[in-house]
């Protein structure tokens, strides 16, 4: 554990200090992010911030290459998790920097994102097995594995990027799947007595300390935005660990876990995107109801509609960070744990105190805001209030 813990602080460590120059950067670089009408910021923002994400990821593995143990994780067999993530997350990284700067079209991006995960499969990074319902494992061939890598690692990207729609909702909702990826891969290897030393939990601790790192910088109001730089790259860090997860544990090594345990990687990610896939697939069905394109923008996302509730950015964010972490924490207490029941129960205890609070919360908040009107007028002060922040809904 101590290996992992000392890979998180230096990649977040990295990160945090990068950040402000490449926004610097960003700036002098003319990558700036311009208000729509459909946006929360109302100011120009840098983007690029994937590059100082970047910086922390190459910071991490080579940190990795120091410590022996670690050094056997980075080249196992045919497998070569540093030159994959280094010549992928390069590729990604470039791709990005031109879209942030200039605009790329869907069809290059989409091009970039295959020619990544090519790179995994040729580094060895390929879905090799999935599990059966009969509790046994189908190995499958490349006709069928490579398109099968390049479908979870496309699909992962785009996901990530369909995400990034508010201050730090991106590098949140990545950060808590990659911690709980990283508990899942570390605490039941220790369970079932196999090596916690792995391919997939050391790509998920860089991903918890880019994520980490970012995060200051990019909660609202942000400072600087990760752009498709950083969306992509977090997105193909994440679909790099989910695929060397997948597998990795044989069924007579398993025990009293039984077979959920194979499906929690597959899982673990629509889990924490289902938020925003659900909000994706109202916002087609809005779109095509009303007569307009299903990519035509509107004001209506999950977000938005929080925002219209009263939420202030902040506390929007903090509630998609809520439901996402009680997604993943139930998927991997789900195959942790002896007792399903109990499991289930507390996660449904837990979201029904959520949807209280995300409703009640704003009606006092308004209720408070009517007093404190009421009292300022009463006063004569009716100007009393401060303003809100560039960031923040008005």
């Amino acid at each position: 554990m101590r290996e992992y813990l000392l890979i998180i602080l230096v990649a977040a460590l990295v990160v945090y200090l990068v950040t402000p120059a490449v926004r610097r950067f960003a700036v002098w670089f003319g990558a700036m992010a311009a208000p729509r009408d459909r946006d929360v910021h109302v100011i120009p923002t840098p983007r690029l911030g994937g590059l100082a994400m970047f910086g922390g990821m190459v910071a991490a593995l080579v940190v990795a290459t120091g410590l022996p143990e670690m050094r056997k994780v980075l080249e196992n067999g045919d497998v070569s998790v540093a030159r994959a993530l280094l010549l992928s997350g390069g590729l990604i990284v470039l791709v990005g920097i031109a879209d942030d700067r200039w605009g790329v079209d869907a069809l290059t991006k989409f091009a970039g994102q295959v020619a990544a995960a090519g790179i995994f499969i040729m580094q060895g990074i390929q879905v090799y097995v999935i599990p059966l319902p009969t509790g046994e494992t189908l190995s499958l061939p490349p006709t069928y594995g490579v398109p099968l890598t390049v479908l979870m690692v496309v699909a992962t990207i785009n996901a990530v990027n369909f995400i990034d729609g508010l201050d730090g909702l991106a590098a949140g909702v990545v950060g808590i799947a990659a911690t709980a990826l990283f508990s899942y891969a570390y605490l039941l290897s220790k369970s079932v007595g196999v090596t916690t030393l792995s391919g997939a939990t050391l790509t998920a601790a860089v991903l918890v300390g880019i994520c980490a790192g970012f995060l200051p910088h990019n909660f609202n109001p942000a400072r600087i935005f990760m752009g498709d730089t950083g969306s992509m790259l977090i997105g193909l860090l994440l679909s790099a660990g989910t695929i060397m997860l997948t597998g990795q544990f044989d069924t007579a090594v398993l025990g009293t876990y039984g077979l959920f345990p194979f499906y929690v990687p597959i899982l673990l990610l629509p889990a924490v995107a289902a938020v925003p896939f659900i909000d994706m697939l109202l916002a087609v069905w809005r779109r095509t109801n009303q007569g307009r394109s299903p990519f035509a923008p509107d004001k209506q996302h999950l977000h938005h509609r929080l925002l219209e509730l009263g939420h202030s950015t902040r506390r929007a964010v903090l509630i998609m960070y809520f439901w996402v972490g009680l997604m993943a924490s139930g998927v991997v207490g789900l195959a942790l744990s002896d007792s399903t029941l109990m499991v289930a129960g507390a996660t449904a205890l837990i979201a029904v105190a959520g949807v209280v609070l995300m409703i009640a919360g704003p009606r006092r908040r308004r209720r408070r805001d009517a007093r404190r009107e009421a009292a300022g007028l009463a006063g004569g002060r009716p100007d009393d209030q401060p303003a809100a922040r560039p960031h923040e809904p008005v």
